[in-house]
């Protein structure tokens, strides 16, 4: 009888355990194509590789790439065939951008101003338009091509983000009104900030890749700090004149009118989605029909294509109520 056999019969566990693992490899060993062996399939057989590959997906293909390369560069590259006038632009963007932009590129409520502010970028309250910031035009009309309008975005044929283009520029004293903007001339433009944009040259923003010897960061300074500004000069920028202006405009609406020109305007002050225009009593009839709560829950948690509270989820329950409220009591008037 084997020592191990012994242990086991002398009620020893640790003996057992080993005599097992000591048979078990004895199998092993004594003959090959067991349990114990791998077994090569075609399923888990090695493929050679080319190095970096690591054995899953494709190549993309020229149709997936051409998918993503949409992006238009400052020289014109990117761009499609096409163009538009800026009078064909004029009709375009009153009709998709004015509800938003203003109709001269003035902004409405939160929505961003883009023409005008040349000469403003050096003062304490710079505007930042497409004629005072923007550097290249491209950078104009790939913005419009792939997020306008705000409600279909990537709806705009190019032709018509040609001729939307266009106007901006006009509504920027950047081109005459008989302009066409064109594949051949866009990358022509000059933006009058152009040379306004320079690389980051301070230290702290250029850091080189450490994998060894790196620095301590307990040897680590900030080497510069933010401005802050004192009470009196806080004070005396509130007091601009053109900003107490827009204060008293704000003032003046109901709580339920700034709601609905911030979260609803866009898409019932045009229709866009078929949504019933703000006022039109026809278009209304079947939601009033349905009555009021229905009308708040639709606007709380979204109906069609509109989404919760029209998009604009910071707002509370009650500020929603009260643009709801405010639409309710235009039907009236």
């Amino acid at each position: 009888m084997s020592r191990f056999a012994s242990g086991f019969l002398n009620g020893s566990p640790a003996a057992l355990i080993l005599g097992c693992c000591v048979v078990a490899a004895c199998g092993a060993d004594g003959a090959a194509g067991t349990a114990g062996d791998i077994q090569v399939t075609e399923f888990n057989a090695p493929v050679d590789q080319p190095a970096g590959h690591y054995g899953y997906g494709s190549d993309a293909s020229d149709a997936e790439i051409a998918g993503w390369d949409i992006d238009i560069r400052p020289d014109g590259l990117g761009l499609p065939p096409g163009g538009g006038t800026v009078e064909d632009g004029e009709f375009l963007y009153e009709d998709q951008c004015a509800i938003c932009h203003g109709s001269f590129g003035e902004g409405v409520g939160r929505y961003p101003v883009i023409a005008g502010g040349q000469g403003t970028l050096t003062e304490s309250r710079p505007e930042k338009t497409v004629g005072s910031f923007w550097p290249y035009a491209s950078t104009l009309w790939d913005y419009i091509h792939r997020a306008m309008p705000f409600a279909e975005p990537e709806s705009l044929s190019d032709d018509e983000v040609y001729a939307i283009s266009a106007y901006v520029l006009y509504l920027n004293d950047l081109v005459d009104y008989d302009f066409e903007l064109n594949q051949g001339n866009l990358a022509s433009i000059e933006m009058p900030n152009k040379d306004g944009f320079f690389l980051d040259d301070r230290p702290d923003v250029k850091n080189e890749l450490c994998m060894n010897n790196c620095k301590d960061p307990a040897a680590i300074e900030i080497t510069s700090e933010p401005v802050s500004l004192e009470v009196s000069e806080v004070s005396e920028v509130s007091e601009v004149p053109d900003v107490q202006v827009q204060s008293a405009a704000v003032v003046g609406k109901s709580p339920g009118e700034s709601i609905y020109q911030q979260a609803c305007a866009l898409c019932h002050a045009s229709g866009v989605g078929d949504a019933p225009i703000l006022g039109e009593r026809d278009a209304w009839a079947g939601r009033i029909a349905a009555g009021r709560d229905l009308m708040i829950a639709s606007s709380l948690d979204g109906k069609g294509v509109m989404p919760p509270k029209g998009g604009q989820l910071q707002l509370s329950d009650e500020d929603i109520i009260a643009a709801v409220d405010y639409m309710i009591a235009q039907l009236a008037n």
